[in-house]
Formats: structure tokens, C-alpha cells, sequence
């Protein structure tokens, strides 16, 4: 294998195409989308160009229709296995990433309305009520097959991640609703 740095992406790229077997970028979008996309975003475009890459590097290799769409199915190699396991066995230094644009618009809230400050939180809280059903049907529909029960784990930290964010956006109309909201109440003009 090169000395090319591989990305988390590249990671993904890899494990799905192992886990799933061979696939084309198109499979590895809807897989994803229904996975691991729940809680790792990335644009859809590296799934496009990530397992070329990794074919260049050696850890896929693929095979192209010779006629019709001429879509191209990706798998795993040796290489690309190993790699994986590599990267699985390494100690995971990194803190636990969050990009939430409301809590960046509530982080401003002293710039905005009251009344969009109490908009927001109620949308918030219909969100993550809709994220936890999702999540909850998830559950109900994969959460006795013994083959995918290693992978629902991701799935039980998505909901109590879920129902924290709910019970924080309740807690924050509350506020406002007892007329404490979250900022100084101070002149904003």
C-alpha cells in the first residue's frame, strides 16, 4: 500500500464495501444513507471519487460492466482488509464531534428575537422527536436479526444522544416559557 493518508471516509468507504460485499458508488450512497449517515456526513460526491482513489492504492480493485451503464462494482482486497483492521485496532484520540447549526444560532441567541429564540427550540424539539422515531422504527425493524447485531449499537447511542437533545430543547422552552430565557433579556438593539 502507498503512504497515502486515508480518511475517515476512505475508512467508510472500506468497511461498507466489506461488510456489504461488492458494490458501485450508487449502492454505497443508499447504504450509507441508511447507516452509518445517520451520524457521519460527508459529501456524496467522495463516494464517487474515494473508491477510485483507494482502487489506486490498493485496497479495492473493481470490475466495469461491458455494456449498458457500464457501472463500475467495487471490492475489497487483501490489502484494503487489512488496512481496515489496522485502522479498527488504533486507540481513537479524537473528542467526540458535533456540528449542530442550532446550537450555533442558539449560541447567538443575544442577537436574535425572543420569539425566534422560542420558534427555534420548539422546531428543535420536533426534529429530534421525528430523528428518535425514525430510530425507534430502526430498531423495531433490524433489532432481532442476530447477522446486524453488532452494528445496532451505533443505533442505541444515536437514540440516547437523540432524547438528550430533546430533553435540552424542552428544558430551554421551558425557560422561555416561565419567562427565563436563555440570555440576559438585556437590550438588543
Amino acid at each position: 500500500m502507498s503512504t497515502a493518508r486515508l480518511s475517515t471516509t476512505s475508512y467508510v468507504v472500506l468497511g461498507m464495501i466489506a461488510m456489504r460485499g461488492p458494490s458501485t458508488s450508487y449502492d454505497l450512497k443508499r447504504a450509507i444513507g441508511h447507516s452509518v449517515g445517520y451520524f457521519w456526513h460527508f459529501p456524496h460526491a467522495q463516494l464517487y471519487s474515494e473508491p477510485k482513489r483507494l482502487e489506486e492504492l490498493g485496497l479495492l480493485e473493481s470490475e466495469e460492466e461491458g455494456a449498458g451503464r457500464r457501472r463500475r462494482t467495487y471490492s475489497v482486497t487483501e490489502e484494503g482488509r487489512k488496512a481496515l483492521r489496522d485502522w479498527l485496532g488504533e486507540p481513537t484520540e479524537q473528542h467526540f464531534e458535533l456540528r449542530d447549526v442550532a446550537e450555533i444560532k442558539l449560541f447567538f441567541n443575544e442577537f436574535a428575537d425572543h420569539e425566534d429564540v422560542a420558534r427555534l427550540a420548539v422546531d428543535q424539539q420536533r426534529q429530534h422527536r421525528e430523528r428518535i422515531r425514525v430510530y425507534e422504527r430502526m430498531r423495531e425493524r433490524f433489532g432481532g436479526r442476530s447477522e446486524i447485531a453488532s452494528r445496532m449499537v451505533t443505533l442505541r447511542l444515536g437514540l440516547e444522544l437523540e432524547y438528550a437533545a430533546l430533553n435540552f430543547w424542552r428544558t430551554i422552552s421551558e425557560e422561555i416559557e416561565a419567562g427565563e430565557p436563555p440570555f440576559d433579556g438585556g437590550d438588543r438593539s
